[in-house]
């Protein structure tokens, strides 16, 4: 009698493409050692959290580090205040476009700022685009009827 198909070859290792576990890792599952290790913390913050303390006012450079990074995180980004002219149409944009540009040839804005803005002009950009191309063909469906 031949073996059934299981996907297996022989040598106990799946056949390429076959997996063992097709659904895979249930979502949310968490490994057991973290959650043993975060169990062992939690018990513990208080006390470990009033050492880094200790240690940062005792001058440890990265118990300080660690303490001003919970008391004052670093900013992932900041506002931005520069001259921009307003936009009510879309030739506008080049204007806006320009301003960003000087803006950073002034040091007003970093590169990575002025990339941001003008993703957002790109964006008013499409909106009004995509509601003005939605008005024309309302117009021309009104003149077909």
């Amino acid at each position: 009698m031949a073996p059934a198909k299981t996907g297996k070859k022989q040598a106990g290792h799946f056949a390429k493409g076959k997996s063992g576990n097709p659904n895979g890792r249930p979502q949310g599952s968490r490994n057991a050692a973290t959650l043993a290790l975060e169990s062992l913390l939690d018990s513990q913050a208080e006390a470990l959290t009033q050492k880094a303390i200790d240690l940062a006012l005792a001058g440890d450079l990265v118990a300080l580090r660690i303490c001003l990074d919970r008391v004052l995180p670093p900013r992932k980004d900041r506002s931005v205040a520069f001259e921009i002219p307003p936009i009510i149409t879309i030739e506008d944009a080049p204007k806006v476009m320009a301003a960003v540009t000087a803006a950073v040839a002034q040091g007003g804005l970093t590169v990575k700022e002025a990339s941001d803005v003008a993703q957002l002009v790109e964006a008013y950009v499409r909106s009004v685009e995509a509601s003005d191309l939605e008005k024309r063909l309302r117009e021309i469906e009104e003149n077909l009827k």
